[in-house]
């Protein structure tokens, strides 16, 4: 069936559908990695967005069957597909992968996300890149559909949690504040004997009637504005004054710096993609690291007790904040990966040597 990306700016490119049979809208953004589309569909921070991909050929591999591990989806990184649409240059029909069990169309149409092939996305990019990030939508067989913005409402709340859950029964408890939050995190945590209590964006864990005992506070990943997360600044800078180690990921990294003072803004155009720099200021050590964000902590306006820990090779945007004497640290980058180098999973270590 015919369908067509539009821009907001009335930029039009043609395609096929390949997924679900209807038009929809969103926040149209790109992403420069070369796999992954498993693990990036069914990331939260996705919520609200038509995901381009750059990487030609899409659908090759096919899409696993849902492995469950300490009530876990492991082979996605949440339940179901967050992203509004797909977009892409080549999708192959046919599949060959010892782990797949059905092919990427499939699962779109099961998911009911409408996804478009043959866009020349390598046009479509060089235009995001130089007007910025913009809305647009997929009109498939003629059904046009109102513009959505995902940056007007607070969609962390679609993506978190609605009750605690624990994970694991180890001794050492590190509180989750999933605002979005990637399986790996969790995963990741679970592997170096950590429970996990993970509760929801707005979730007050100190209050004394939810009596919750704890050694540390992960901020997750998420979508969105972090502006928007009121209550979620309100309690993270409660934990900082009762100077609980704080390690925040993402969204966190964001969360984090307005819980202690500073400011964020909105990039042009983001970082997402399994390829993008991040070095130690100060150093010439680099990582290669996973990222899907659209806002940024501003370095400028950090209080005087915390300092930059990390910026982008590409454009020198912050890509991780620390104090200077306090076990307060996050980083915009995906230390848990999936998918994506694990060049950075030593933060996880690091952050337990903090614990109380």
């Amino acid at each position: 069936m015919n369908a067509k990306l539009v821009l907001e700016d009335g930029t039009t490119f043609q395609g096929t559908s390949f997924g679900f049979e209807a038009s929809t809208s969103g926040e149209v953004v790109f992403n420069t990695g070369m796999v992954g589309y498993n693990e990036s569909l069914t990331d939260p921070s996705y919520c609200g967005q038509i995901l381009c991909l750059t990487y030609p050929l899409v659908g090759n591999y096919g899409v696993p069957k849902k492995i469950l591990e300490n009530g876990l989806i492991t082979s996605f990184e949440s339940h179901k597909i967050h992203v509004r649409g797909l977009v892409v240059v080549d999708y192959s029909e046919n599949y060959s992968h010892h782990s797949a069990i059905e092919s990427l169309s499939d699962w779109l149409k099961r998911e009911k996300i409408p996804a478009i092939t043959g866009v020349d996305v390598r046009s479509l990019t060089k235009i995001l890149r130089e007007k910025g990030t913009m809305l647009g939508k997929i009109i498939v067989d003629e059904q046009d559909t109102a513009l959505y913005d995902p940056n007007k409402e607070n969609i962390v709340e679609d993506v978190s949690i609605h009750k605690p859950i624990t994970y694991g029964k180890a001794r050492k408890k590190v509180v989750l504040i999933d605002c979005g939050a990637k399986n790996n995190i969790i995963v990741s945590l679970l592997k170096r004997n950590v429970s996990v209590i993970r509760v929801p964006w707005d979730y007050d864990f100190l209050a004394k009637e939810n009596k919750m005992d704890f050694d540390g506070l992960l901020i997750s990943n998420g979508p969105g504005d972090p502006k928007t997360c009121v209550p979620t600044i309100k309690n993270i800078a409660s934990a900082l004054e009762k100077e609980i180690p704080t390690f925040g990921i993402c969204l966190g990294n964001q969360l984090l710096a307005l819980a202690a003072g500073a400011d964020t803004y909105k990039l042009k155009y983001g970082h997402r993609g399994q390829n993008q720099p991040a070095y130690i200021v100060g150093t010439k050590k680099c990582f290669i690291t996973s990222q899907n964000h659209g806002f940024a902590v501003d370095e400028k306006t950090l209080p005087k007790a915390w300092e930059p820990w990390m910026r982008n090779a590409n454009d020198d945007t912050n890509e991780g904040i620390r104090h200077k004497t306090k076990p307060f640290f996050s980083v915009q980058f995906h230390p848990e990966a999936n998918p994506g180098p694990r060049d950075t999973a030593f933060l996880f270590d690091d952050f337990l040597k903090v614990l109380k």
